[in-house]
């Protein structure tokens, strides 16, 4: 059973632009009636086997969960920040020990906001009238998710298949289609072949930098020390020292460009290869995905949408300089004595909130319209069902109830976009 794409790329830009103009106008408010008109939009795109995917979920249970969450934070970070920073000045007699006590409370938060936001998009998610659906174990996965970010922390990242893997599989056997629960079979170390990119450029990267600083200096034996570069370089903005075959300088780009496609490559690979150690009773996926494509993708959409978002800032200063002059940009001198523009400051004001508003839908527009949508059709029309027999014996499952329904994602801003 092989899975189709059928929405097209203009409708799906008009749809975003109106949707994220009426979000403009009510102040953020309407982003949780955009955000179920896209998933709508994209879900009945998606169609497996010929029959539409299709999304139930309603704004206001969005609304509702976000104001939920924001309370919930607001007590909870509250409190907690408060007494942290009491312990910090008592016993430390510093603020540092507090903010960093601040921030890994926090984290584990996010773990649970994303899981949380999960089991809400499986459980107002239907196919051919079925729910998936996902069981109530979030602090379970917090606390597993926090454990293997340790133990990848303390590898210096050689363990982080290990964790992609086992969060993965924690999700997975406890997703539901039906009546029906999936199972993530494999082994954690074949991940390593989508790792190949990355560690290659990061292998680069690390040989270029003991090439270049320590055996053979392209700065010269001396003064190896950030400073000590700096000054041997450049004096006056002037080149004195004579760089030492500079053409290897380049290798640096070429590893940091390699490293992000190969972040990439994983990220989506490692999908792939998990997906194919997916199964239920009768029933199994495929893919093939094309890490390649997937990274061209990203590259091409995320650079015409960030250009546009540069563009309009610069914009944006500009003509913040020609209405209210050099006051627009206090700690720049650039000569300018006035505003070039003579029009009220209230009319000017509200021209570049507007303005400013107005690159950042056009950006959210793009970034939907030439990366999300792409995306979306392409892990779709590379994915199949080799083996579905079992489709047959699956039977309806409850509708999953919880107030807050990815309220926590929304406020935290994780795990919660399309």
């Amino acid at each position: 059973m092989s899975v189709d794409f059928v929405g097209r790329r203009g409708a799906l830009f008009w749809l975003a632009l109106k949707t994220g103009f009426f979000t403009i106008i009510t102040l953020g408010f309407y982003r949780f009636w955009m955000k179920t008109r896209l998933r709508r939009w994209y879900w009945s795109a998606i169609r497996p086997g010929g029959h539409p995917m299709e999304y139930v979920g309603e704004p206001l249970e969005k609304l509702l969960g976000f104001f939920i969450a924001v309370v919930i934070l607001t007590f909870y970070i509250g409190i907690v920040n408060l007494l942290l920073m009491f312990l910090s000045f008592a016993v430390f007699s510093t603020a540092s020990v507090g903010y960093l006590a601040s921030f890994a409370g926090v984290v584990p938060l996010w773990f649970y906001a994303r899981y949380r936001a999960r089991r809400y998009v499986l459980s107002r998610t239907r196919w051919r009238g079925v729910r998936f659906g996902l069981e109530k174990a979030a602090w379970g996965y917090t606390w597993r998710a926090v454990a293997h970010w340790c133990v990848t922390l303390i590898s210096l990242g050689a363990l982080w298949p290990r964790m992609t893997f086992y969060l993965e599989k924690y999700v997975t056997d406890r997703t539901y289609f039906g009546s029906a629960r999936l199972h993530q079979d494999g082994h954690w170390s074949m991940l390593y072949r989508a790792a190949i990119p990355l560690i290659i450029a990061l292998l680069l990267l690390a040989g270029s930098m003991v090439w270049m600083l320590w055996y053979d200096p392209v700065f010269g034996p001396e003064g190896l020390s950030l400073s000590g570069i700096a000054h041997d370089i450049l004096t006056d903005g002037t080149v004195v020292y004579p760089l030492a075959r500079p053409e290897r300088l380049l290798l640096v780009p070429i590893a940091l460009a390699g490293i992000l496609y190969g972040a990439i490559h994983y990220r989506f690979v490692s999908k792939r290869l998990m997906a194919g150690h997916k199964s239920a009773e009768g029933i199994t996926l495929a893919s093939r995905l094309s890490g390649p494509r997937v990274a061209f993708i990203y590259t091409f959409g995320s650079f015409i949408a960030y250009s546009v978002l540069v563009v309009g800032v610069g914009a944006l200063a500009i003509a913040g300089l020609a209405v209210f002059g050099p006051s627009a940009l206090v700690f720049l001198d650039l000569g300018i004595e006035e505003a070039s523009l003579d029009i009220p400051q209230s009319v000017a004001v509200a021209l570049l909130v507007m303005f400013y508003l107005a690159i950042f839908l056009l950006w959210n527009v793009l970034y939907n319209t030439f990366v999300t949508f792409p995306l979306m059709r392409h892990l779709a029309r590379t994915t199949s069902l080799p083996k579905r027999y079992g489709l047959r014996y699956v039977s309806q499952r409850a509708r999953d109830e919880f107030a807050e329904a990815e309220g926590f994602a929304e406020a935290l801003d994780v795990g919660a976009a399309i």
